[in-house]
């Protein structure tokens, strides 16, 4: 059964200019130090960047139609799977959410110009 949906589409450029304009405290605020040494150590750091955003975005969506949890940026860690696949790691007051019969599926795809994510919350 789907418990929520969430979507989201969000420019290159946009996180491109907020990492140059806030530098480390953009960074340090929506990004785990994981997510940050693996897209600044990327080719295309601002796409992938982007990507974990509009990750991180989709998954609140989805999210907020089941918890009413208050957490931050942080409590939510996207990476990658040795074959590529979107994963993500719950912390803080989202870190045993999934137990049980709880999962969160993620999908994210990219142009040159934009970054977009959909997360689906399912229980089984």
């Amino acid at each position: 059964m789907i418990l929520g949906i969430g979507i989201d589409i969000i420019e290159i450029e946009r996180i491109k200019q907020s990492v140059d304009e806030f530098g480390d405290a953009f960074l340090k605020k929506i990004y785990t130090q994981s997510e940050i040494d693996y897209c600044l150590s990327r080719k295309n750091k601002y796409q992938h960047l982007a990507a974990r955003f509009a990750a991180k975005e989709a998954i609140y969506k989805a999210l907020s139609s089941d918890t009413d949890k208050v957490y931050s940026w942080q409590d939510v860690e996207i990476f990658n799977e040795v074959n590529g696949l979107p994963k993500v790691k719950f912390y803080g007051s989202l870190k045993n959410y999934l137990s049980g019969d709880k999962q969160l599926k993620i999908s994210m795809s990219h142009s040159e110009n934009y970054v977009t994510c959909v997360a689906i919350l399912y229980s089984t």
